[in-house]
C-alpha cells in the first residue's frame, strides 16, 4: 500500500508537468487567447477534468509558466550580479542568458513575451510589479557601474536599464516573428550586439576636443 501511495504522489507533479508543457506548446502555436483548456488536456494527452484538478483555468496555467520562468531569470540575474566581474560582462551574461533561454525554449519565451509582458491592458498589468523587479536588477548594475565610473551618469539608470532590456525584448521579437535570421552564429552575435549598443552609450569617454 505504502508502494503504491508513494508512486500516486511521485506521478502528481509529473501530470501537473506535463501538462505545462503542454500548454506551452499550444499557447505559442495558437495563441493563448484563441485556445480552450480542452485544447490542452488533448495536447497533454490526459482527461479534460484532469487539467482543472491542477489549475483553476488557463489563466492560473499562463500565470504559473510566467511566474516559474520570470523567478528563474530573476535568480540568475542576482547570481550574475554576485559576480567579481566589469559591468559590462555582468550585462553580457545577463543577455546571455535570456538569448539562451530562447534558444532552448523558444515556444515558452514566445508565450512569456507576447502573451504577458507585451500584453499591456492583461496579464502585463498584472504582473507589471514582477516584470520591473527585472529591470530593477539590471539598474542596480547600470548603478554600481556608474559610482565606479564604469558608466558615465548622463543617463540614468533607469533609462539604461529600460534601453538594454528593451533591445534584447525586441531581438526576441524579431525571432519570433521571423524578422531577423536565426541559428547558433546568430544568438551569439546578438549577445554581443547588444552589449555593444547599449553599452558604448553608456560607457564613460572623453569628448574630442
Amino acid at each position: 500500500m505504502a508502494t503504491a501511495a508513494n508512486s500516486a504522489a511521485n506521478s502528481a507533479p509529473d501530470k501537473r508537468r506535463m501538462i505545462l508543457d503542454a500548454a506551452v506548446r499550444v499557447f505559442a502555436r495558437q495563441g493563448f487567447h484563441h485556445c480552450r483548456v480542452s485544447d490542452v488536456a488533448d495536447e497533454a494527452g490526459v482527461a479534460y477534468g484532469l487539467v482543472y484538478h491542477y489549475f483553476n483555468s488557463k489563466e492560473e496555467i499562463l500565470n504559473t509558466l510566467f511566474l516559474e520562468r520570470w523567478q528563474i531569470m530573476l535568480d540568475a540575474i542576482g547570481e550574475i550580479d554576485a559576480r567579481d566581474i566589469t559591468s559590462r560582462d555582468k550585462l553580457r551574461s545577463v543577455a546571455g542568458f535570456i538569448i539562451d533561454s530562447y534558444r532552448h525554449d523558444p515556444d515558452l519565451m514566445k508565450v512569456i513575451i507576447v502573451e504577458v509582458t507585451r500584453a499591456a491592458n492583461s496579464f502585463g498589468a498584472a504582473h507589471l510589479g514582477t516584470i520591473s523587479d527585472a529591470y530593477r536588477q539590471i539598474q542596480g548594475i547600470v548603478e554600481k557601474a556608474q559610482a565606479s565610473g564604469e558608466f558615465r551618469t548622463t543617463v540614468t539608470a533607469q533609462f539604461g536599464a529600460m534601453a538594454f532590456y528593451g533591445a534584447i525584448e525586441q531581438v526576441l521579437t524579431g525571432w519570433i516573428f521571423g524578422l531577423i535570421e536565426q541559428g547558433d552564429d546568430s544568438y551569439e552575435r546578438a549577445k554581443d550586439h547588444v552589449v555593444e549598443t547599449v553599452c558604448r552609450g553608456l560607457e564613460t569617454y572623453t569628448p574630442a576636443p
